[in-house]
């Protein structure tokens, strides 16, 4: 009975793995040098139409971000999406999809209730 226990709790440490500075950075970079940010808004946090990546869960952005890579789509504004998913290569859209879900709002939550709304969650 404890070896079965075992397995759930050595996975959800494997996927509770956080990225190292270095891998931050680097995912950081590749998401402004991508003009995410353009459409995601700096911390992720959705714009109008584009939806918002802080804070999902790890798996389901990875999920979309494979549909993408493979040019599924869930939204007809999500085909402008396909051409940026399958420019990461698999182990960066895997790193992206967990700074995404970890990902951190720098402006005060004041502003941040104010600036910014759900309805820029549609998905892609």
């Amino acid at each position: 009975m404890k070896k079965l226990l075992l397995l759930p709790i050595i996975t959800l440490s494997l996927s509770a793995e956080e990225l190292s500075p270095e891998q931050k950075n680097d995912m950081r970079l590749l998401y402004l040098q991508n003009a995410c940010n353009s459409c995601h808004g700096n911390y992720g946090e959705g714009m109008g139409a584009s939806p918002r990546l802080q804070g999902l869960k790890e798996d389901v952005i990875l999920k979309r971000l494979k549909d993408l890579r493979q040019g599924k789509t869930r939204t007809a504004f999500g085909t402008i999406m396909i051409s940026f998913a399958k420019a990461l290569t698999p182990e960066q859209t895997i790193l992206m999809a967990k700074y995404l879900a970890n990902i951190e709002t720098k402006i005060p939550k004041e502003r941040y209730d104010i600036e910014f709304t759900v309805e820029g969650d549609g998905g892609s």
